[in-house]
């Protein structure tokens, strides 16, 4: 698989490192200079960025919001994670923009298709916060619209596991690991890597998803050239 330009989905747990909630200094840092390395090497990269190392959606049910609430308040916690993001990258010494889906012209770039893939032909790195702009879709959904959008040859799902289990395989050591599966697989099979909706987005757009473990140094560059451990979800 040739990949010139990719979009990256990065969960807000994943910059919280080993705190569990909030932003990790050096997680952060980490993860931008692997991104920027991925700039360097000549990709165009974009990233959707989740919020729930701040808060999730689906929590605010608990507490008294509804989840048109509870989502909002989700979509605030990506854009602080794509402000982060956005500096970290650029500590890198690589060009970033943060754009967002709900308009903050104080903090951040509104998102605009055309002004985005702009962004990533002049070598910037584009990170989205704001989700899709609404309630009651996920940050995953968001970014399998996105990587259609911007015409993205891959989209990279960065987790905790090196690619796709039948089961948790932190919960069971006989878990199956698969190396290859096709979206309706993925759908039919109800693996929760990613919602059913974001899997739809992509068997419908031609989108592959190359599923991979960001934990590894060097793990997005990797992943870019095809090498180490990951799984495969391919229209075909």
């Amino acid at each position: 698989m040739q990949v010139k330009r990719a979009l990256l989905k990065l969960s807000g747990e994943a910059l919280a490192g080993p705190n569990g909630s909030g932003l990790h200094g050096e997680t952060l840092t980490a993860v931008a200079a692997d991104i920027a390395e991925a700039n360097r090497l000549g990709f165009e990269i974009a990233i959707v960025v989740g919020g729930g190392n701040f808060f999730r959606g689906v929590q605010g049910l608990s507490r008294g919001l509804t989840r048109n609430a509870g989502d909002s308040i989700g979509m605030l916690g990506t854009v602080m994670n794509a402000l982060a993001l956005e500096h970290a990258i650029e500590a890198a010494g690589i060009p970033a923009r943060a754009m967002s889906a709900i308009a903050m012209p104080a903090l951040c770039e509104s998102y605009a298709r055309r002004r985005a893939i702009d962004h990533l032909g002049n070598g910037k790195v584009v990170v989205l916060g704001g989700g899709t702009g609404n309630p009651w879709f996920t940050t995953d959904t968001g970014a399998a619209l996105r990587a259609a959008e911007l015409e993205c040859d891959v989209l990279l799902k960065g987790t905790n596991v090196d690619g796709v289990y039948d089961s948790d395989p932190r919960a069971n050591p006989q878990a199956i690991r698969f190396d290859r599966l096709t979206h309706a697989e993925a759908i039919a099979r109800d693996l929760k890597v990613m919602d059913t909706a974001a899997f739809a987005l992509a068997r419908d757009s031609g989108l592959s998803i190359l599923v991979f473990s960001l934990h590894k140094p060097g793990a997005i560059c990797a992943a870019l050239r095809g090498e180490g451990a990951f799984t495969l979800v391919a229209p075909q």
